[in-house]
């Protein structure tokens, strides 16, 4: 590289697992373009817009509280208002989990829980579950 190329930044990305997940991203994976990058449950009126992907519908001058909503259906929920969310810090990406009710699966250990928040450096092809073992939204986090 020379002194007037810039090292090009890694491209992160969210590849879905499951036939939820993929929906959810409206296709198989979805580019994280802006950190800090949330991740929650659609619980207001919602619209679909371009690809399907849910988007919260709000007044002007309301900052959304997540950037990928995710939308359950069944009795038991996994999923919480403001799950978790993904950042970068010095040492690399990271999962915060928001404090939600169920906390979230990284490489099969969960992270927060009733309602208790925690965080874990995320790497190349960690396997995320939002909720609980039985969440029907799996990810593969990934940075090319």
């Amino acid at each position: 590289m020379t002194t007037s190329e810039t090292p090009q930044s890694p491209r992160v990305m969210l590849v879905a697992l499951t036939p939820d997940a993929r929906e959810a991203l409206a296709g198989a994976e979805i580019e994280i373009t802006s950190l800090p990058f949330r991740v929650g449950r659609e619980s207001r009126s919602m619209t679909r817009l371009r690809q399907e992907i849910s988007l919260e519908r709000r007044t002007s001058g309301d900052k959304p509280n997540n950037d990928l909503y995710l939308v359950e259906q069944a009795e038991f929920l996994n999923v919480s208002r403001a799950h978790f969310l993904i950042e970068r810090r010095a040492a690399g990406y990271v999962l915060v989990d928001r404090e939600s009710t169920c906390g979230t699966i990284v490489e099969g250990e969960t992270v927060g829980g009733e309602h208790k928040g925690g965080t874990v450096a995320l790497h190349d092809g960690d396997v995320i579950i939002v909720g609980t073992s039985l969440s029907p939204y799996v990810f593969k986090f990934r940075v090319r």
